[in-house]
């Protein structure tokens, strides 16, 4: 006897319906899964066999045979306990085999017929509405993540006896309900820019930076507070829109990590430790996953101590950093995934810095900084529009019990900024000026005379390479942004300069 029920599995972070078939017939009993399963699969008939009986339901001593198809694709993970299960018991009698083509089912079986929670479940309802599904059956922790899929229907179950009884009487059943507003809840921040002290110029920095989406390098000595401002730039990022909070939860959902949140409404910030892996930072696997740079998506990326990180990994940032997406390519497929981050980045001014010194006062040679900024390549240096260096904090700032400007003040600025750059690049697929190309630039970024005259000198002085000299025009049209102004004035080319401190070492 043959019977099917629809499940997904997911390519990347996007879904693909799976057809699981269930093919029972007469012979020695023996269970096999077809289709380019993985283990986690091969392993579901141990756990299928003890929730149907511990469920009180007959499993089949018969020759069971299992195809997921399309069998070209892989598959892999534990949602296909609950289709194949419910095609064990089609013939059964326990419910109408004509009900089960309406629904999308996913879900692991822990060996007593609980439904435990499974990753991608996001993208497995946005596939549902899709294709015109009238729903989606899941466990129970995974409904809120569901329920961000408008107008579908969401059956969160807690056990394989409830799923039956739904498809004995679907009627009887009512879809889960959230509001938006149950699901997108305010993001809650426990740090705060007031608590900074001292660092003015470092924090002007940082906020024309979050105002232009540009990346920012931070070069300063053990204590000076890197780490501590980093941390609090998603404090002053502004709030994400629907369509970003989709996408940050389906990369969260498909790397299994989104928890019992259901939606990730905070923008992200990673900081990965300079040990990763390349398939860690940029993304890897048999079937590719997303990696730090894809978990940083509309957010922020910090790696600190920079040039301790692997020569090839900060080579492989190259590309998400330039595209806002990565590409992961294996034999059998290729995979993009999106990786539109803010990248900032933390360093010493050298490699010895404060090493068995116990005066605050040690500085760093010319040939100790060459040394230790030869680590990191220039070609990615370019790709940083700001670097600033951030001195040690004084002792009047340390014992100041002035607070400094909240996260909230800066953040009304910023969102004005913004603003006035979605206005500019209204109709476009650009959101800010760190992603303008060579024809917005020489478009939005014209200076007048004196501009061009401290443009060529900075260039002169100090080596600008052609990609540099974008940026400092692109960082210009951010302060310029920040001020209110249309026009580009020499008081924003020079401050944009200033932020190019790195240039004079190479």
């Amino acid at each position: 006897m043959l019977a099917e029920v629809l499940s997904a599995s997911l390519m990347g972070i996007e879904a693909f319906v799976v057809n699981v078939e269930v093919d029972t017939s007469p012979g020695l009993p023996a269970f096999v899964t077809v289709g380019l399963p993985d283990a986690s699969i091969r392993e579901s008939k141990e756990r299928v066999r003890a929730a149907l009986k511990n469920c009180g339901y007959e499993f089949p001593p018969r020759k069971i045979t299992i195809n997921l198809g399309p069998a070209h694709r892989r598959k892999e993970g534990s949602a296909f306990d609950l289709p194949i299960s419910l095609g064990l018991l089609a013939n059964s009698g326990l419910f109408p085999q004509e009900k089960i083509n309406d629904y999308l089912f996913m879900g692991e079986l822990a060996l007593d017929g609980r439904l435990k929670p499974v990753k991608g479940v996001l993208s497995s309802a946005v596939i549902a509405k899709k294709k015109g599904f009238k729903g989606i059956v899941i466990p129970k922790e995974n409904e809120k993540e569901a329920a961000l899929v408008q107008e579908l229907c969401v059956y969160g179950m807690e056990n394989l006896v409830q799923v039956i009884e739904f498809l004995r009487a679907p009627e009887n059943v009512a879809p889960c309900k959230y509001s938006l507003q149950e699901l997108l809840h305010q993001p809650s921040y426990r740090v705060d820019f007031k608590e900074v002290r001292g660092q003015q110029h470092v924090k002007r920095a940082l906020e024309v930076a979050v105002a232009g989406s540009h990346n920012i390098l931070l070069i300063g000595p053990p204590g000076a507070g890197k780490t501590m401002l980093a941390r609090r730039l998603p404090t002053i990022l502004p709030c994400m829109s629907f369509e970003e909070i989709i996408e940050v939860t389906q990369i969260y959902s498909a790397s299994g990590i989104l928890k019992e949140k259901g939606a990730l409404v905070e923008r992200p910030f990673r900081s990965p430790h300079h040990t990763i892996s390349d398939a860690g930072m940029i993304g890897g696997g048999a079937v590719p996953k997303p990696g730090e740079v894809s978990l940083a998506h509309n957010g922020v990326l910090f790696l600190d101590e920079l040039p301790e990180f692997r020569r090839r990994i900060l080579e492989d940032l190259r590309q998400p950093v330039e595209d806002g997406r990565v590409t992961v390519s294996r034999s059998s497929m290729s995979i993009t995934f999106p990786s539109s981050f803010m990248l900032v980045a933390a360093m010493n001014p050298c490699e010895d810095a404060y090493s068995g010194f116990a005066a605050s006062n040690f500085d760093c040679t010319d040939s100790q900084r060459s040394r230790y900024y030869s680590k990191i390549s220039g070609p990615l240096l370019d790709r940083i529009d700001i670097q600033v260096e951030v001195p040690e904090v004084k002792f009047k700032d340390i014992i100041s019990k002035a607070e400094g400007e909240s996260s909230d003040r800066i953040r009304t600025r910023v969102i004005k900024a913004r603003e006035r750059q979605l206005q500019r690049f209204r109709g476009k697929k650009i959101y800010n000026n760190a992603q303008m190309g060579e024809k917005e630039v020489s478009k939005y970024c014209q200076v007048e005379e004196k501009g061009k005259e401290l443009l060529e000198m900075a260039v002169n002085r100090l080596g600008f390479s052609a990609r540099a000299y974008n940026r400092v025009l692109k960082v210009s049209r951010t302060i310029a942004d920040l001020a209110g102004e249309e026009e580009i004035t020499p008081v924003h080319i020079s401050e944009a300069v200033q932020y190019r401190m790195m240039d004079r070492y190479f």
